[in-house]
C-alpha cells in the first residue's frame, strides 16, 4: 500500500512540475515572440484581455502542459511500483525521473530557441503563411518553435524517465 501512495504522490509532483515548468517556459517564450500568444494561444485557452500577459502567459503554459507530466510519469512509475522496493526507493528514484525528464524538456526548448534563431528570419517568415493580423512573424515561429521543442522534450523524457527507474532497479 505505501508503495502505491508513492506512486500517486509522484505522479502529483510530475503534474505540478510539468505544469510549473509550462508557466516558466512561457515567461521566456513569451519574451521571443508575444505575438503568438497575443494572436494564437490567449484565444486558444480563453484568456480575457484584461488579464495581463505574463500571468495570462503562465496561466496558458500550466494549462497546456500539467496533463504531460501525467503522461510522463505513468510508464516510469508503473515500472517503479513492479521493480522498486522498499517505497523510498520507489520515490528517490521517481524524483530523479522528475528531474531527468524537466531537464530534457529545457533543453530541447533551448534547441528550439535555437532553431528558431538560426532558421527563421524575415526571409523565411515570409514563405509561411501565417495569419494576417500576426505583426511580428519571425518571434511567433520562435516562440511556436521553442513550444514544440518542449513537447519533443517532453516525449524524450519518457525514455530517459524508464531509463532513471530500470537503473535504480539494478544492484
Amino acid at each position: 500500500m505505501a508503495k502505491l501512495g508513492v506512486f500517486l504522490m509522484l505522479l502529483t509532483v510530475a503534474m505540478l512540475a510539468a505544469g510549473l515548468f509550462g508557466a516558466l517556459h512561457n515567461q521566456v517564450s513569451y519574451t521571443v515572440g508575444p505575438d503568438y500568444f497575443h494572436r494564437f494561444k490567449f484565444r486558444q485557452f480563453a484568456i480575457p484581455p484584461e488579464v495581463p500577459p505574463r500571468i495570462g502567459a503562465a496561466i496558458v503554459g500550466w494549462r497546456a502542459s500539467w496533463w504531460m507530466g501525467l503522461i510522463v510519469g505513468l510508464p516510469p512509475f508503473l515500472l517503479g511500483l513492479l521493480l522498486l522496493s522498499p517505497a523510498g526507493k520507489l520515490w528517490s528514484a521517481g524524483l530523479r525521473a522528475i528531474f531527468v525528464v524537466f531537464l530534457i524538456t529545457a533543453l530541447a526548448s533551448g534547441i528550439g530557441f535555437a532553431f528558431g534563431l538560426i532558421a527563421v528570419d524575415q526571409e523565411a517568415a515570409a514563405q509561411i503563411a501565417l495569419p494576417e493580423t500576426i505583426r511580428n512573424p519571425v518571434g511567433f515561429l520562435r516562440a511556436g518553435a521553442m513550444h514544440d521543442a518542449s513537447y519533443i522534450g517532453g516525449f524524450v523524457g519518457v525514455f530517459a524517465a524508464i531509463w532513471v527507474i530500470f537503473r535504480a532497479s539494478r544492484p
